[in-house]
């Protein structure tokens, strides 16, 4: 039954995409709007339960996740509070027609082991950050099974202390369980947000270390409970 779920989602994805897609060109800088609806829609679809600890810091100028599933970006775009830009592969980007999601909304593709890459991703960041957004950032670099953390890669520090930036450690727990996108498996149930307190990215201190261990810890404790 999950495996049919998952398919059933997965086809109205290529409809309701779309259809967001042309309202994304349509509203113009407005995007937001449409992409927002588009999430609340995808959690009603799939019985997502969200449940939250902490508090999401609407003035943090970085948001940063484990990623396990699509579901992680389906969750933001319907709850944060701001404008946020994704940093996401190249690739995404590169599909055809589908990957105007990326386009229309000006968010901020890179190639990955490209030195070149990592300057426009600096310039992109800013130019992001100037407009008002909040960045988002999977530290991790891929998605993993949601059973572990696996180990920080630099890109995110390196924008969070090139710019001095305020930045929030958010763990997703459950996210994979609701929607395995890899799998195409989906079912109703709850997903944890825990957000952590937001700290100040400073190449004196050990900022990124700690929050990879404290976000390790966090997820680790709660997959146990």
């Amino acid at each position: 039954m999950t495996k049919i779920r998952g398919i059933l989602i997965l086809l109205q994805f290529g409809i309701t995409v779309s259809v967001t897609i042309i309202f994304m060109y349509l509203l113009g800088k407005k995007h937001r709007l449409a992409r927002k609806i588009w999430g609340k829609l995808q959690l009603v679809l799939m019985g997502a339960n969200i449940v939250e600890t902490g508090k999401y810091d609407e003035n943090a100028d970085m948001l940063i996740f484990n990623h396990q599933s699509m579901m992680d970006i389906i969750l933001f775009e319907a709850i944060a509070k701001r404008d946020i830009a994704w940093v996401a592969k190249k690739e995404i980007g590169d599909i055809a027609w589908f990957g105007h999601i990326l386009k229309a909304s000006n968010m901020i593709m890179v190639e990955r082991e490209s030195k070149k890459s990592l300057i426009q991703l600096l310039k992109d960041a800013k130019d992001r950050l100037d407009d008002g957004r909040q960045l988002c950032i999977f530290p991790e670099g891929t998605r993993t099974d949601g059973k572990e953390l696996r180990k920080f890669k630099a890109g995110a520090k390196v924008i969070a202390e090139k710019y001095n930036l305020r930045v929030q450690p958010i763990v997703i727990v459950g996210s994979i369980d609701v929607f395995d996108s890899k799998r195409a498996t989906q079912k109703s149930g709850d997903i944890k947000i825990i957000y952590l307190d937001t700290v100040q990215a400073d190449k004196s201190t050990s900022w990124y270390d700690d929050a990879e261990s404290e976000m390790k810890t966090i997820l680790t404790k709660n997959l146990a409970e």
